[in-house]
């Protein structure tokens, strides 16, 4: 374990969150990182742990310890991906249900990265590193659908700074359980670690902004079919919301209840729509619901 102490002396670092200084101070590792090691006291204030939310003042001495990096053979592998979109800066793929999109530890291989290298070669953008080459945005591992992937990172940093601003159009569609005496709504409620259980995310006071709209599209008995548009783009934002507004997502064994012969939650991200980086023309890309939620649908219809 490598250690590193800072010492904060410049008034221009004062008053910054101590996990964005560190990022900044030590970008050899990634904010979310430094989040994660503050939690786990491997980030001393003084002696002493903090928050992410501590702000830095004049005088702190910070010690930080940081994993030494592995090196890691992250190789292309001949897995068939559906491709939707493509041009010399973007590609976007129809995610499968079940795939890891990148790379950690205990998916080094199968993952969609891994199918990526195979497919564009050296034409992956480097910016998130050898780990995550063209990575810009991620869906989880049970959610299907429509993932952008950078090719270059000139495109890399402009779609970044689209997501960052909320301009990317991202709709999703679901199954939840239970129905709704609204056909629509919003959710506006901020997102962070719970505090119970900091492998899940919950809706906490001191959490980061999260909006979600929804639309009720069909409903069944005990089941409803929901359309979803992000305005943001936190860690399970759709499965913590809905789950905190009593309509757990069908199969969610993380914030509801697994289902018999269903893999995780019944989610899928059908529309993408950006600004291609080098034409500025807008692009919409659909994923078509995959067969086993088609199923469900016809299912629930003659319920």
């Amino acid at each position: 374990m490598d250690e590193f102490t800072i010492v904060i002396e410049d008034p221009a670092d004062e008053g910054i969150r101590i996990d964005k200084y560190l990022a900044t101070a030590l970008p050899e590792k990634s904010r979310s990182h430094y989040q994660k090691a503050i939690d786990n006291g491997l980030v001393l204030v003084n002696g002493k742990n903090v928050k992410s939310k501590y702000q830095t003042r004049i005088g702190d001495e910070i010690l930080v310890s940081i994993e030494p990096l592995k090196e890691i053979d992250i190789l292309p592998e001949d897995i068939p991906i559906e491709i939707l979109y493509e041009d010399g800066d973007v590609i976007v793929v129809n995610k499968p249900k079940g795939m890891v999109v990148h790379p950690a530890p205990g998916h080094y291989s199968g993952t969609l990265v891994n199918a990526l290298m195979f497919h564009c070669k050296d034409s992956l953008s480097g910016i998130n590193g050898e780990i995550r080459p063209g990575i810009v945005h991620r869906i989880d591992m049970n959610t299907t659908g429509s993932l952008l992937v950078c090719k270059n990172d000139k495109a890399h940093n402009d779609i970044a700074a689209q997501i960052k601003v909320h301009s990317v159009n991202r709709i999703y569609k679901g199954i939840v359980l239970g129905n709704f005496k609204d056909e629509e709504g919003t959710i506006n409620a901020p997102i962070g670690r719970n505090p119970k259980d900091r492998k899940k995310m919950a809706v906490v006071p001191n959490g980061r902004d999260a909006v979600t709209h929804f639309k009720v599209l069909e409903q069944f008995k005990g089941y409803s079919y929901v359309e979803f548009k992000l305005e943001t783009g936190r860690t399970h934002q759709i499965r913590v919301h809905m789950s905190h507004i009593g309509h757990p997502l069908l199969g969610d064994d993380v914030y509801g209840k697994p289902v018999k012969n269903l893999i995780g939650q019944t989610l899928h991200a059908q529309t993408l729509g950006f600004i291609q980086p080098t034409t500025g023309q807008y692009v919409e890309v659909n994923a078509p619901l995959p067969a086993y939620f088609e199923d469900l649908l016809a299912k629930y219809r003659k319920m």
